[in-house]
């Protein structure tokens, strides 16, 4: 048994930086535990190499949700992170902070200090943004955001006309003062390669004295002297191990790892806890609920041109693209599979957006088993377009099935379980056959392929819809923060409540969804995070 001043539990977006915050002075010890391994791996570095982690037991939990009503009673599949950077080293890389009206609604929700003045400064701190500085934007931080406005394929540019026809406005910077409108995404790479929290945050702390990093090492359970923290029971090469923390135990594993690490600890509901036999340490009923997600959707057609699925399906064009990435760090390969994208409204009484979309030069409407078929595309010429809900009022749970550490939690996802999910996601889709038949795209247009002409009627519509969305991977809110312990789990400063030396830093506490991809937010929050850590350690 050893004692350091801090056990970090997860080295993914939050748990990375809160690592290296922690460890800068030199003036504290910090132990990181993580269940997977080395992100040394050529298709975790490559950016597009994500199809090839997106089902890779070696870095990814491959998660299975419940049988979920809406949708038709399918099982999704959820890929998170268990690799150092956790879920940051295999996702889609598109850098999105979420609206000021996300931050300033946690604010006012009773959460001082988490409004989106408060937050600039952290976000500012953090990049190291290719378009360049300005009153919102930050230069020489750890994450490099690269700006692909120049590499794009041509027929994003198309995309992005489109969506100026159907009303959109050309948006040149998501994160800028305005998310409305169509534009190029921003994407965390840098000279070709993943910028994931684990490469500019974690291996910087890893080089100092004060910092040890476990891997393949999965936390079982906090050990409490009442009800303080003191210690991390793991295990790791086959054997249980004990660490002890002077200070602060800050647990950042995630939407998922998170709430079962905590119920497994005897901090959570009466039930589900206490029918397995789990001593309750703390009460807590919302460990593990208010669980929200982005759920979405692709509307797919074969194109009249070439798209991306003639260099990217046969071996020669794999082959091709493969030496341009190993020689020049450029191409295909280098870039995420959403090129293109842009927020809108459903309905123009609606003050701000709430539907992101994503533009794709190449289809997967054939699918490939035991990968995300990113790199074995459809082999006629197609494109899709994608969109997904921004703040959707369906509400799930993440709960323990037992006692054992290893088996997987419950996750139940309730997608479109209101009317109101329902109707804003019909819209939705409505205005994707808008874009599709706005000139620039309808041009190049040979037929939808998905969901197909057949499909017209409202009640079709929502049966497709239901039949064909998923998660688009951003799972925030099963421990939210809150100044009222009946309806939360964390304070403002990240302490849970009613315990003592542990804190939650991982997007788990979000209030709420925030409008757009999540990892920035996650980031900021293990800055924002580490900073109040280091303020109350005086």
């Amino acid at each position: 048994m050893q004692t350091f001043d801090f056990i970090v539990v997860g080295s993914g977006s939050a748990g990375s930086v809160v690592a290296e915050r922690l460890s800068a002075s030199g003036r504290f010890s910090v132990l990181v535990l993580e269940a997977g391994g080395t992100d040394r791996r050529f298709f975790v570095q490559m950016p597009l190499g994500y199809g090839k982690t997106f089902h890779d037991p070696a870095v990814n939990w491959n998660y299975a949700t419940e049988p979920d009503p809406g949708l038709l009673g399918a099982s999704d599949h959820w890929p998170r992170g268990k690799v150092l950077g956790g879920s940051s080293s295999i996702n889609a890389m598109v850098w999105i902070r979420g609206a000021r009206e996300d931050f300033d609604t946690w604010r006012d929700a009773g959460n001082p200090g988490w409004g989106f003045d408060d937050l600039l400064p952290a976000f500012k701190a953090i990049e190291d943004n290719q378009a360049g500085a300005n009153e919102l934007r930050g230069t020489g931080g750890p994450v490099h955001v690269t700006d692909n406005r120049k590499n794009i394929h041509p027929l994003t540019n198309r995309f992005l006309a489109a969506a100026q026809q159907a009303g959109l406005p050309l948006n040149q910077d998501f994160n800028g003062p305005v998310q409305e409108g169509a534009g190029v995404y921003q994407i965390t790479t840098r000279d070709g390669r993943r910028m994931s929290a684990a490469r500019a945050f974690l291996r910087s702390a890893m080089k100092r004295q004060n910092v040890r990093v476990e891997t393949n090492a999965l936390a079982t359970k906090i050990l409490f002297d009442g009800k303080r923290a003191v210690g991390v029971e793991y295990r790791q090469d086959g054997q249980t191990k004990t660490a002890r923390a002077g200070r602060e135990i800050i647990v950042s594993g995630g939407s998922v790892n998170t709430p079962q690490l905590l119920q497994l600890s005897g901090v959570g509901p009466t039930a589900p806890l206490g029918d397995l036999g789990i001593p309750i340490v703390h009460a807590n009923d919302h460990v593990g609920r208010n669980l929200q997600d982005h759920q979405g959707i692709n509307y797919t057609w074969k194109a009249r041109v070439p798209t991306l699925n003639q260099i990217l399906r046969p071996w020669w064009g794999k082959m091709l693209v493969g030496m341009q990435y190993l020689a020049l760090r450029s191409g295909p390969l280098s870039m995420s599979m959403n090129q293109g994208g842009g927020f809108f409204r459903t309905d123009g009484n609606r003050y701000r957006p709430n539907m992101q979309l994503y533009f794709q030069v190449f289809s997967t409407v054939i699918p490939k088993r035991g990968e995300r078929p990113i790199l074995s595309p459809d082999p006629f010429p197609g494109f899709s377009i994608g969109l997904s809900n921004c703040r959707p009022s369906s509400r799930g749970e993440i709960m323990i099935r037992t006692a054992d550490p290893t088996v997987q939690p419950r996750i139940t996802v309730n997608a479109f379980s209101t009317e109101s999910d329902v109707a804003e996601m019909l819209d939705a889709v409505k205005f994707l056959r808008k874009l599709g038949s706005m000139p620039p795209i309808a041009e190049i247009i040979a037929e939808e392929v998905l969901p197909g002409p057949s499909i017209t009627s409202d009640a079709d519509l929502i049966q497709d819809f239901r039949k064909r969305s998923g998660t688009v991977y951003h799972p925030v809110s099963t421990c939210r923060m809150g100044p009222d312990p009946a309806y939360s789990v964390v304070d403002a400063r990240l302490r849970v409540h009613g315990l003592a030396g542990l804190r939650v830093i991982d997007a788990s506490i979000f209030p709420d969804n925030i409008t757009g991809n999540t990892n920035a937010a996650s980031i900021m929050t293990g800055w924002k995070g580490a900073a109040m850590v280091l303020e109350d350690a005086g």
